[in-house]
């Protein structure tokens, strides 16, 4: 039998906000002077620099420094940044209908895999969105990542509620896996309507 729903954990990229890296690899090719396609095929996201940056063990440089290697491109770190940064696109479409009341309606908090760049960003051009939520966790900033299982429950300690209590959204298929792997309760996002049919029996007026 599922348990009620005490709490509410949203990832934040293609959730709440678009992130798109072809973006990113395409503003690099520009600085680079390369083939945009050629230079997505080299990139590699979930590398181990990647998830090392991810989980705070490397900082931005160093990890822009693994991808002059990668990439075979030699660009300023202040071009790597740029371009790092051109993966976010703005809200999801239809976002704001759902947030205030659901983080109205129960406890509702934010967990990304994401790095130290990409939060000053974010939090810099989305505060209003994002303010409605207790808390946004990262991965960089608590040192584990989604999908792993002390990822969870690290999360859910700092939130004071059971996991099996916690229904977690994620649009990344392994990420909702390991959620339920944790005790958590999840659904897999493909579209805001997802989100929106999940929310209905906890934030229904």
């Amino acid at each position: 039998m599922t348990e009620p729903v005490e709490a509410l954990l949203f990832d934040l990229g293609n959730v709440i906000l678009d992130i798109d890296f072809k973006r990113t690899t395409a503003r690099w090719a520009e600085y680079a002077g390369c083939d945009a396609k050629t230079l997505w095929k080299r990139y590699r996201p979930g590398d181990p620099s990647h998830r090392q940056h991810e989980r705070g063990e490397i900082d931005d440089a160093g990890y822009f420094a693994a991808l002059r290697t990668i990439l075979e491109i030699d660009l300023t770190d202040e071009q790597f940044l740029d371009g790092w940064n051109a993966t976010f696109g703005g809200p999801i479409a239809g976002v704001e209908d759902w947030i205030a009341p659901a983080c109205s309606a129960v406890p509702a908090y934010v967990f990304s895999n994401t790095n130290p760049a990409h939060e000053l960003y974010f939090r810099a051009n989305y505060d209003d969105l994002l303010r409605p939520f207790r808390t946004v966790f990262t991965s960089s900033g608590i040192g584990h990542r989604k999908p792993d299982r002390e990822a969870f429950a690290f999360v859910a300690r700092e939130m004071g509620v059971a996991p099996g209590s916690i229904l977690f959204f994620d649009d990344a298929l392994p990420n909702v896996e390991g959620a339920r792997i944790a005790g958590m309760q999840a659904v897999h996002v493909r579209s805001n309507q997802d989100v929106l049919d999940a929310l209905k029996p906890i934030i229904r007026p």
